[in-house]
């Protein structure tokens, strides 16, 4: 299985502009300097990471519910992508996941025991896994 995403950057960092695809072409969008370093209604890398990782870690928690006997009515995720600058430069510094999940049938504590166990297991996690990450998983009704 090979995912594919396209950029292309024009001009220089401050002054210049860019535009990004998801190779399905379900998604395309532009981004800028002020879209990724101050705040404008386009994308940034960080974002698409954090939109990434929030769909993977749902997915992969209502799947391990799931074969566990416990199926979601509904899991929803946020992650939300810091980036600062560091002595080495702009890093991503951190990574919050803020999990709901509607799950009939299971504690509080158990839900919070798989949503951990996902934070460390899915994909994406792993693959961000030199990422500090805090994880609030919450069940409710």
């Amino acid at each position: 299985m090979d995912r594919r995403a396209t950029a292309q950057w024009n001009g220089d960092l401050k002054s210049g502009n860019g535009s990004m695809a998801v190779g399905s072409g379900a998604w395309s969008g532009p981004f800028s300097f002020i879209s990724r370093f101050e705040s404008s209604k386009d994308t940034n890398p960080e974002e698409l990471i954090g939109a990434a990782h929030a769909g993977c870690f749902s997915m992969a928690l209502a799947n391990s519910l799931a074969q566990a006997g416990h199926v979601a009515t509904s899991i929803k995720t946020t992650a939300v992508v810091s980036a600062d600058k560091t002595d080495a430069g702009f890093a991503i510094t951190g990574i919050a996941l803020t999990t709901r999940g509607v799950v009939p049938g299971i504690t509080a504590e158990k839900f919070k025991e798989f949503a951990e166990a996902t934070k460390t297991g899915c994909i994406v996690s792993r693959a961000l896994a030199a990422v500090p990450m805090t994880l609030d998983a919450q069940l409710v009704s």
